[in-house]
């Protein structure tokens, strides 16, 4: 289904008008809500840039924090820029059932309907809805940050960024967002665990493979040496943030606010969203007080980021309790990731891989278990298409870097840190030079 409001909003406009003598306030009335609820949700997703922000400064070393804040605020920004100019119209321009869009520079609103009087034609504001687009594109781009934080360099990654946010993200979400071949077989996700964290993981994994492990982590002998963040409040409060950000994510994809169906719908989304969270962290405590007689908290955290991932694929047909059971298969499998990676020197330094690939992949295929009008096998050809198409393009474009600009920093910047290396300065100056652990 188009991520849009062309079918949801002809039913709002229904509800709202029928039996009433003034159908044109009640169009206006559901013109207005829609656009709110895009605005809104819109903001709690912007909002997961901090939460992505804090979760990864708190997980690197004291060394690199000013760097990954860097990213971060950077990556947002060049992902609105680059939406703008060339990413919506690629993704929403798409002919139905097709497989790539027109190449237009330079997006432009056109509410010239609504300001004539008709509210029927599309049901919200045009910019409302580019904004609600965009910042998902953004939050795909945060997962690779992290993935490949304190060892690649600033400018080769936000040149990978350009890429990913205006080419590579809006051409595998035209084709089940904008109405193109997936959404024309059936394939379901709701508010994107393929289409965005999938896409964001697949790219991370692809970077981590040809980038290569931070100096020190792997042993010879297949041993790992933990390399512990330097700040796990800052990342406590930064996965709260992505919690909370989550509902818009989630509940802003219901698409609509102008019905008492929309109400309801939306609600049970917050609700199952919620929940899966929940669900995702006590899974991954228990898992982990069994598998190391101990509690992790960077993987109970992740855990319910592997909640929410799960979850986001269909947080509308499930009950609360199957939305609890899918979150909470979310959280194990994000325990058992972790060392997986390990096991084949794949460094992730903030676990993005589990949380947001893997989790992402479960949570698509999870749909059919409480969506009758999804099938496993259309479900499981989005996964390996969207996957296919990002791994090769991820893989050219970090080819590409790599034997041009370089991604690499050096082994000198590197152990000194990239914040002192990229940028001249220190996010912790009162502790950085004489820090045994910096």
């Amino acid at each position: 289904m188009r991520k849009s409001l062309l079918g949801t909003s002809a039913l709002a406009i229904a509800l709202l008008t029928a039996g009433t003598a003034h159908a044109e306030v009640s169009e206006e009335t559901a013109y207005i809500l829609n656009s709110f609820s895009f605005l809104v949700n819109g903001a709690l997703v912007m909002w997961m840039a901090a939460g992505f922000a804090m979760l990864e400064s708190g997980l690197v070393r004291a060394k690199n924090t000013a760097t990954i804040c860097l990213k971060n605020i950077a990556l947002y920004a060049l992902a609105g820029l680059m939406f703008y100019l060339v990413g919506y119209t690629l993704m929403y321009g798409i002919e139905e059932g097709g497989w790539l869009g027109p190449i237009s520079l330079f997006w432009a609103p056109d509410d010239s309907a609504a300001a004539a009087g008709n509210f029927t034609e599309v049901g919200y504001s045009a910019s409302s809805d580019w904004f609600f687009q965009m910042v998902f594109v953004a939050t795909a781009a945060s997962i690779v940050s992290g993935t490949l934080a304190e060892r690649i360099k600033l400018w080769p990654f936000l040149v990978f960024v350009l890429v990913l946010t205006g080419i590579i993200y809006p051409i595998q979400g035209s084709w089940a967002w904008g109405a193109g071949w997936l959404d024309a077989m059936g394939f379901s996700d709701y508010a994107g665990s393929t289409l965005v964290h999938s896409v964001g993981g697949w790219a991370a994994l692809v970077g981590a493979v040809i980038l290569g492990a931070r100096k020190g982590k792997y042993g010879a002998n297949g041993s790992v040496h933990p390399m512990p963040g330097s700040n796990l409040p800052l990342a406590t409060i930064g996965t709260f943030i992505l919690w909370l950000g989550w509902f818009g994510f989630n509940g802003g994809s219901v698409l609509s606010l102008g019905s008492a169906a929309a109400v309801i719908e939306m609600a049970n989304v917050f609700a199952n969203t919620n929940m899966a969270a929940a669900g995702g962290v006590v899974a991954a405590m228990l898992l982990t007080q069994v598998l190391y007689k101990k509690v992790d908290l960077t993987l109970a955290l992740n855990g319910a980021i592997g909640g929410l991932v799960s979850i986001t694929a269909g947080p509308a047909a499930p009950t609360m309790g199957v939305a609890i059971l899918i979150g909470a298969i979310g959280g194990l499998l994000v325990v058992l990731a972790v060392p997986l990676l390990d096991k084949l020197k794949i460094d992730d330094v903030v676990g993005a891989i589990p949380a947001h690939l893997v989790c992402g992949i479960w949570g698509t295929m999870a749909v059919p278990i409480s969506n009758a009008e999804t099938s496993f096998v259309t479900q499981f050809v989005g996964v390996v298409s969207v996957g296919a198409f990002v791994l090769v393009c991820s893989t050219i474009v970090w080819l590409a870097l790599k034997y041009t600009m370089g991604i690499r920093a050096s082994e000198e910047d590197e152990v000194m840190g990239l914040d002192r290396a990229e940028l001249g300065l220190e996010a912790y100056p009162e502790f950085g030079q004489g820090s045994q652990s910096y």
